[in-house]
């Protein structure tokens, strides 16, 4: 049994390397009126909200209309959350069997009761967005050069879900900002805070590209690539910090499970970084002709 099993969702949380005895002790609902109101999902409508509002005072930047750039995201967004969905359930199919083995349709639905997995929810929005841009008539590289900067808004203030959720926290630690979290036996954990770093790493890298990449923006994509490669690079370290990971079924290397968030960030991660030199490597080359 791991730590996920044994912290509940109404856990204290304290910092007692930066806080001392301080607590926070505010329930993972904002409101309790039928299944709930959670703070994870108002993170989330906060930060999608946040990223389509800055990716709307951006379009022009990237010679989109707005209208379309709407159309795109009504169509990411649920597609991305079902995707999200999905994913989870793919790797952790036997949460939504019943007694006999079959699988219960309707725990599946219930997504107010947890399990998303933002890669999954990456991949089919920005599937989505392709499709769009099919039928809408617009590049999709400029599109995604816009979008990725307002995703990695969202996602970093995303994670602050997982916060009030007592939830996507590493393996116990001793290091100064370490988070501690109480069992339902009343012992203590102290660990790696991943929601936080996460969602660091991720604001650190939309100051980058909107700051740095963005202005010196070479090619159509690179953003997109950019984006991709810092997501994956992060990801590739934390995902081994966590102690609430989908692993790859029953796949080991050396002994170990196969975390599927690190195996999928291992190859975006050699791709996204091919490509970005090659489009680099073009870009310079054009200049010289």
């Amino acid at each position: 049994m791991s730590l996920k099993d044994i912290i509940p969702s109404s856990s204290p949380i304290a910092f007692p390397g930066l806080f001392g005895d301080w607590q926070f002790t505010a329930s993972n609902k904002a409101l309790d009126i039928g299944n709930g109101v959670y703070w994870y999902g108002i993170f989330i409508a906060l930060g999608l909200l946040l990223g389509l509002w800055f990716c709307s005072r951006q379009a022009k930047r990237f010679r989109l209309d707005e209208d379309k750039l709407l159309d795109a995201v009504l169509w990411c967004v649920p597609i991305g959350i079902l995707g999200a969905r999905l994913y989870y359930i793919v790797f952790y199919l036997d949460l939504y069997r019943t007694a006999d083995g079959a699988l219960d349709f309707g725990k599946m639905v219930r997504i107010w009761d947890g399990g998303l997995a933002v890669y999954g929810g990456i991949l089919a929005g920005f599937l989505a967005g392709w499709v769009v841009s099919r039928v809408k008539h617009f590049s999709y590289l400029d599109m995604a050069d816009n979008v990725v900067m307002g995703v990695m808004l969202a996602q970093s203030l995303g994670r602050w879900g997982n916060f009030m959720n007592r939830e996507a926290f590493g393996a116990v630690t001793e290091v100064p900002w370490r988070m501690r979290l109480w069992a339902v036996t009343g012992a203590y954990y102290d660990v790696h805070p991943t929601f936080l770093y996460e969602s660091l790493w991720n604001l650190v890298g939309f100051l980058l590209l909107w700051l740095v990449v963005t202005k010196r923006r070479r090619f159509s994509g690179e953003n997109l690539l950019f984006y991709v490669f810092w997501y994956a690079l992060g990801r590739l370290w934390i995902e081994g910090l966590r102690e609430d990971s989908l692993y790859l079924f029953n796949v080991t290397v050396f002994g170990a499970p196969v975390r599927v968030s690190q195996a999928l960030s291992a190859v975006l991660l050699l791709v996204s970084g091919t490509l970005l030199l090659l489009g680099l490597r073009r870009s310079r080359a054009k200049k010289t002709q």
